[in-house]
């Protein structure tokens, strides 16, 4: 998930539709539940109580001009096929249902009305876009993006009031907005707001209806910095992020950074970019609000999402820069991330080409550093950067400094005496390629997990910069070195071991450790077609989000990509290499928010938003601008809108026993 940068293909974001799919699929080797809805057609005679064998999705062709409206709204054309022991198959034919459009009012759960995606300061105050005088209004988000759907905990009842079914929870962010109305750049300039959403679903049909909508207060947080994508931890919370951290050691040459500040404290001088950067941990409590904590010991990083493992210890970390790593953290207790280890990976193998079939690449791990959060949070409040490291940006001829790469641009920088705890934690980026991590990867955005095949997926939004020979930011250190980019990027597989040591020979306290990777599959660059997609419609392009769901055996990637006319939400069935796509977001805008839930109350959902609609980026949207912009912004309140819903069945869910 990203905003546009200096490198030559950026990402894409904008409009949230949280997709929660139609139960699909048999629970706990259970049966079909009585008799067909209407959503679904039964083949291979009556209807069947057999159990359920397996499952695939249909695919759909890329929308185009000869329908803009499949082009400039959400375009689910996929069906849902399952099959069962008895040879006998359903299929559901699937479609999106919103909950609202962001800048819409929605019910706060105490009589009134809150907006939804709006921006408040520190204290809770609302945010206004003053830029055309006469038309103020409280800025709301056109970007939702990271969506955890859950219920609460055993032993704890929602005291809602509007439930008459079940209480199920979404924890929707909003990453940011895009522009305001006099057009003016509006990235990072605004506190990231993170949102309860309180949701009846019916017991007979799994349909999902907000009731309640609740802004999650984040000033103990000190505010969030650009959350993108989130995950479900294993016990039930919603673990968010924060991108692109300020680079505290040049803070004055980080865009936007002091009117963020002036947003958030009314005060340009305020923030303090040490702050940000980090890990926040939602949990939803039983009256439909959320607390918030912010962990500052799992790296400060371009934090787009973690994976946590079955042990409930083991954290795989997505990194979205250029010069990036691949992160780990194994905490010291279970369902606690407030303490641990921290590793970055490094290369034992030459990464050379994109290939599928190419050689695994074997992985090692440095040891970072071990620390508490609230060591680290100390740190953060007292110590100033140039107490850290001494960085620069030209060469100082000094053999005591070290040349790194952060951000594709070179960097000589020498850790302070005694501070390498602070650097590992603070200055991450700068301290792994200190230590030998790989800091080569360019955009490894979401990371997700097969359990049964003990492996872990990771998405490189595309490969190029620092992955390229010559390349802005390549280092020889990475043991990366592409001959030529792939623009269209990947997904990495990562299998997973214990009985795993670090480069130091210590033993790592893990059972779910890379071992070594290989790419499972990549996307193909092409001359630009007659639409304009500058990848191969047919296959993914720039993949970001990921989620694996155990139950379908299926990887599904949402797109993130600047090569793609529309954007799709894809699914990758892992036994059979099947690829379908399942969804179509409007045109220019980003997939993102995916998640699965195999089963909540019985029922399956599958969560995916998408971002910035209308977004137009020059030579891949020229040919459909025109055509496609009045369509789009009658749908999305002038491109200021973004939906958020979720796919189910026509014309209902369907619940599988």
């Amino acid at each position: 998930m990203t905003h546009s940068t200096s490198t030559p293909v950026t990402s894409r974001r904008k409009v949230l539709q949280i997709f929660a799919s139609a139960p699909m699929l048999p629970l706990a080797g259970g049966v079909f539940a009585g008799s067909c809805l209407s959503g679904c057609a039964t083949t291979g005679g009556a209807a069947s109580n057999a159990p359920f064998a397996s499952a695939s999705f249909s695919t759909f062709p890329m929308p185009n001009l000869s329908n803009p409206a499949a082009m400039t709204t959400v375009t689910v054309g996929s069906t849902l096929d399952v099959m069962l022991q008895d040879g006998s198959k359903r299929s559901y034919q699937l479609s999106h249902e919103p909950f609202f459009i962001t800048g819409d009012l929605v019910p706060d759960g105490k009589g009134g009305t809150v907006l939804a995606g709006g921006y408040v300061d520190i204290l809770g105050r609302p945010i206004f876009d003053k830029s055309v005088p006469g038309k103020e209004r409280h800025f709301f988000s056109d970007c939702p993006d990271g969506t955890s759907l859950l219920k609460l905990p055993a032993g704890q009842t929602a005291k809602v009031p509007g439930v008459k079914g079940n209480a199920v929870f979404a924890v929707v962010q909003f990453e940011y907005t895009n522009t305001n109305q006099a057009g003016e750049d509006m990235y990072g300039r605004l506190p990231s707001p993170i949102a309860v959403l309180t949701l009846d679903q019916d017991p007979a049909t799994g349909k999902l209806t907000l009731v309640k909508y609740h802004n999650v207060d984040t000033s103990q947080a000190n505010g969030l910095w650009i959350t993108c994508g989130s995950s479900l931890s294993p016990w039930g919370t919603h673990l968010s992020s924060e991108e692109y951290e300020p680079d505290a050691q040049f803070i004055a040459d980080t865009k936007h950074f002091k009117a963020y500040s002036k947003n958030v404290f009314g005060d340009e001088s305020i923030a303090n970019p040490y702050h940000y950067g980090h890990l926040p941990e939602v949990t939803v409590n039983p009256d439909g609000t959320g607390t918030l904590v912010k962990h500052y010991c799992m790296g400060r990083i371009s934090h787009e999402l973690i994976q946590v493992m079955p042990d409930n210890r083991t954290a795989i970390m997505g990194d979205d820069a250029t010069n990036g790593g691949f992160f780990m953290f194994v905490a010291d207790k279970e369902k606690t991330l407030s303490s641990g280890t921290l590793y970055v990976a490094k290369l034992e193998t030459d990464f050379t080409a994109p290939d599928p079939k190419g050689e695994s690449l074997l992985l090692s791990w440095i040891k970072l550093g071990h620390a508490t959060s609230d060591e680290i949070e100390k740190m953060a409040n007292t110590l100033k950067p140039s107490d850290i490291m001494d960085v620069r940006k030209t060469d100082p001829m000094d053999a005591s400094f070290t040349k790194v790469f952060y951000g594709g641009v070179a960097n000589w920088v020498k850790v302070k005496p005694g501070m390498e705890k602070a650097a590992a934690f603070l200055e991450t980026h700068r301290y792994a390629y200190l230590k030998g991590g790989s800091m080569g990867f360019t955009k490894m955005e979401g990371t997700t997990l097969n359990i049964k095949d003990k492996v872990a997926y990771s998405a490189l939004q595309n490969m190029q910069d620092s992955m390229v020979k010559g390349g802005k930011g390549w280092n020889e250190q990475s043991r990366i070195a592409f001959a030529k980019p792939l623009i269209a990027g990947g997904v990495l597989k990562h299998q997973l071991a214990g009985g795993q040591k670090d480069t130091s020979g210590a033993a790592i306290n893990s059972e779910w450790v890379p071992a070594y990777s290989n790419v499972l599959f990549r996307g193909e660059d092409i001359a630009q077609d007659e639409l304009g997609n500058l990848a191969n419609p047919d296959m993914v392009a720039n993949p970001d989000n990921l989620k694996f769901s155990e139950k379908l055996r299926t990887l599904f990637i949402g797109e993130d990509s600047s090569q793609h006319v529309n954007n799709c939400l894809w699914a990758y069935n892992v036994d059979t290499g099947k690829l379908s796509r399942v969804a179509s977001m409007p045109v220019g805008a980003e997939s993102t928010g995916l998640g699965v839930v195999d089963d909540l109350n019985g029922w399956m959902y599958i969560t995916s938003n998408f971002q910035h609609v209308g977004d137009w980026l020059p030579k891949l949207h020229d040919k459909v601008k025109a055509q496609l912009d009045p369509l789009v912004r009658a749908n999305y309140k002038d491109r200021f809108g973004a939906a958020v819903g979720y796919i189910t069945a026509k014309p209902s869910a369907v619940k599988l026993g």
